[in-house]
């Protein structure tokens, strides 16, 4: 197993340890571990394309280990009634039809890669998330979701116009 993919399991086993955090309300060590669990997706990213060390196995786990890190703040949130449960329900949307869509392409002997609007999308959603795990206050929580949702919205909406042909359709 490469150091990559390495560090990208250690973001898995740290995401029981953030919402346990984050469930007793050790809103500053929960923060702390998802701060440390996200940038651990730059470093194994940045160690696999640098050393060399990309494999099928960080392929699959490290967008994995991302949407499982941020879904289960989310949750967490969702429980708490700081986040419409639907907001949650379109991230979760988007996240399948994404994933989905790279299936297919890959299967014609094509990688969707990220976008700007992804990368966007994700730098929004780990600091809004941040935010909420700082502040608790309603109007900010709105605020930080619609954020999230928009900026989902609009990444799924570029992924799709820009790979409409990989489904077999045409573009109009």
């Amino acid at each position: 197993m490469t150091t990559a993919s390495k560090i990208t399991l250690a973001r898995v086993v740290m995401i029981p340890v953030f919402m346990v955090f984050l469930l007793l309300n050790w809103n500053w060590a929960a923060l702390a571990v998802f701060v440390i669990a996200s940038l651990t997706d730059f470093v194994d990213g940045y160690i696999a394309r640098h050393y060399n060390q990309v494999s099928d196995f960080g392929k699959f786990l490290d967008p994995l280990a991302d949407k499982l890190l941020v879904i289960s703040a989310m949750v967490i949130f969702v429980q708490w009634g700081r986040m419409p449960a639907w907001m949650l329900m379109v991230v979760l949307t988007r996240e399948f039809a994404v994933t989905g869509l790279r299936l297919v392409a890959v299967q014609n002997g094509r990688v969707v890669a990220a976008g700007w609007s992804g990368k966007i999308k994700t730098a929004s959603t780990m600091v809004g998330l941040c935010v909420m795990m700082a502040i608790s206050h309603p109007v900010l929580d709105l605020v930080i979701c619609w954020i999230i949702v928009v900026t989902t919205l609009a990444s799924g909406v570029e992924y799709f116009i820009e790979n409409w042909d990989v489904l077999g359709l045409r573009k109009s």
